[in-house]
């Protein structure tokens, strides 16, 4: 099975290293010295990391063969991609890996279908549930607590209690508005 465990970001100095944005719980197990990762371009790899090393708070990485800003600089939103056991399952009962997730209904608390979650968006701040409507249209769902009260693997669901406007459709809000006005 294969997991995405970071993106390459900008070019660091002029020898080739790379700022990466981490995708793993496991950085030091699966971005290694000596790991061998695909890519995403495939074309891009495979990929063995050389050295690793934390300056102000950020992973940077050199790659076998990259020596180079310019050389680096040309990996740039190339994402990274480890080979895992598929029995292997995140330590924490509230931690999933994207492909548990990727393809689960979204319901609301009273069972109102939302859709189905197609993509996991990992931003700096939190993760996002990419949900594809039944009528085509997407919409984004932060992946916290207080929104997602459930994720059901079993049942292949996730259970979401979104606060107003996060999945109303436009014409539904401005409907509600028209009346709030007029009372």
């Amino acid at each position: 099975m294969q997991l995405v465990v970071a993106r390459i970001g900008r070019a660091h100095g002029i020898k080739g290293e790379v700022t990466v944005e981490v995708r793993t719980d496991e950085p030091e197990l699966r971005l290694a010295p000596g790991a061998v990762l695909t890519t995403d371009p495939a074309s891009a790899g495979p990929l063995t990391i050389e050295t690793g090393r934390v300056h102000s708070g950020r992973l940077l990485l050199r790659f076998e063969g990259v020596r180079d800003r310019t050389a680096a600089e040309a990996l740039r939103n190339i994402l990274l991609i480890a080979e895992v056991d598929p029995d292997e399952l995140p330590e924490e009962e509230d931690e999933y890996y994207d492909h548990q997730l990727i393809d689960l209904d979204v319901v609301t608390a009273d069972g109102t279908e939302v859709g189905r979650i197609t993509e996991i968006s990992h931003l700096p701040t939190q993760d996002l549930f990419v949900v594809e409507r039944p009528d085509g249209s997407e919409v984004y769902v932060p992946f916290v607590s207080e929104i997602v009260t459930e994720v059901d693997l079993e049942e292949q669901r996730a259970v979401i209690d979104p606060p107003p406007g996060l999945i109303d459709d436009r014409a539904e809000i401005a409907s509600s508005r028209d009346e709030d006005a007029g009372a």
